[in-house]
């Protein structure tokens, strides 16, 4: 199921074995990330503790409980929750923060935004939808992303990559890895298929008009059952897509639990995330998404809260969030893939 990347875009076994992880600042630096609306954790970590007299925790570390390094603090926590020292121990089972980005703009957005404006009914691109490259728009996008991350302290720059195998996902991967410098505190590095687009089936690479004009019964069934359910033959609903994303999210509980995770992906993938980890409903998630498409390289992140649930959870932060975009003068950009309709 899962395979290696190099910082090629290729796969081999030579790049299998997991990197050295250094989980401090580069030379001391505490520079902070370019954000306005998210306080990235710094260096210490808290575990909650309750003590055995059943008073509330009230969020905060009580005294003593505080460790000042991520991976002393995991030692701490057992797989289930234990007793000891008169406290109860929580058990985290989330990462502390989950960025999901979409891949920056490839070729075949620009295919299709030509065909869309000629009124064509497919869109003019004859490669594997899996070979579609990043254009040389979206190279300057993921290199300003790759910019936002390497201005983050190294104590909260990204431990594990999980990523689609589309090359426009992998060459957006190898880009940010690059300019950030992360090589030194990744230690998976993963493509996972179950990360990659949704499937069109025998939709693939028609436009809208194109869809109506070869398929008019499938057009109106879509219509009539709407997106959210409706199968294209061969292809997948956005239920199908959400059903293989929570064996993702399963994998990343059990794996990455205490890590801080970045996932490379596609648009639909990150609104089908959004439905999951937001824990939407399908008007919702469909009335965010006949709002806007997802930027190319937008950041949505989520970041872990203790003092939610039993477990804690993950909060989000950050979505469809362009400021690393913006400050490096790279153009924002907001087309579908290639594959999807436009918005009806």
């Amino acid at each position: 199921m899962f395979s290696r990347i190099n910082d090629e875009g290729k796969y081999s076994p030579e790049n299998s074995r997991s990197l050295a992880s250094q989980g401090f600042g580069r030379d001391g630096q505490k520079e902070s990330p370019i954000s306005c609306r998210v306080d990235y954790p710094d260096c210490r970590t808290f575990i909650s503790m309750v003590e055995s007299t059943g008073a509330k925790a009230n969020g905060k570390p009580k005294t003593g409980t505080g460790y000042t390094n991520e991976k002393h603090a995991s030692a701490k926590v057992g797989r289930n929750r234990f007793r000891g020292g008169g406290h109860d121990v929580m058990e985290q089972k989330w990462p502390y923060t989950l960025w999901i980005v979409r891949h920056g703009q490839s070729a075949g957005n620009i295919a299709r935004i030509e065909a869309e404006a000629a009124g064509l009914h497919t869109i003019d691109i004859t490669m594997r939808d899996v070979d579609v490259p990043l254009s040389p728009l979206g190279e300057r996008q993921a290199e300003a992303l790759g910019q936002w991350f390497g201005k983050m302290p190294r104590n909260v720059n990204p431990t594990v990559i999980l990523c689609s195998p589309y090359l426009r996902a992998k060459q957006t991967v190898r880009i940010v890895m690059d300019i950030a410098g992360l090589s030194e505190n990744v230690t998976s590095l993963i493509t996972d298929e179950r990360l990659r687009e949704k499937e069109f089936g025998i939709l693939d690479r028609l436009t809208m008009h194109g869809i109506r004009e070869k398929y008019p019964e499938l057009s109106e069934q879509r219509d009539h059952v709407g997106k959210f359910y409706f199968r294209p033959p061969g292809g997948e609903s956005w239920c199908d897509v959400i059903l293989r994303l929570r064996s993702t999210i399963d994998t990343i509980i059990r794996e990455y639990r205490r890590e801080r995770v970045l996932i490379v992906s596609h648009q639909v993938i990150l609104n089908c995330f959004r439905y999951l980890l937001e824990r939407m409903d399908e008007q919702q998630i469909l009335s965010i998404d006949s709002v806007d498409d997802v930027p190319n390289c937008g950041v949505n992140s989520y970041e872990f809260d203790s003092t939610l649930g039993r477990h804690g959870k993950l909060v989000p932060r950050l979505i469809n969030f362009v400021l690393p975009l913006q400050d490096a003068g790279a153009q924002v950009t907001r087309e579908p893939d290639v594959q999807t309709a436009p918005k009806s």
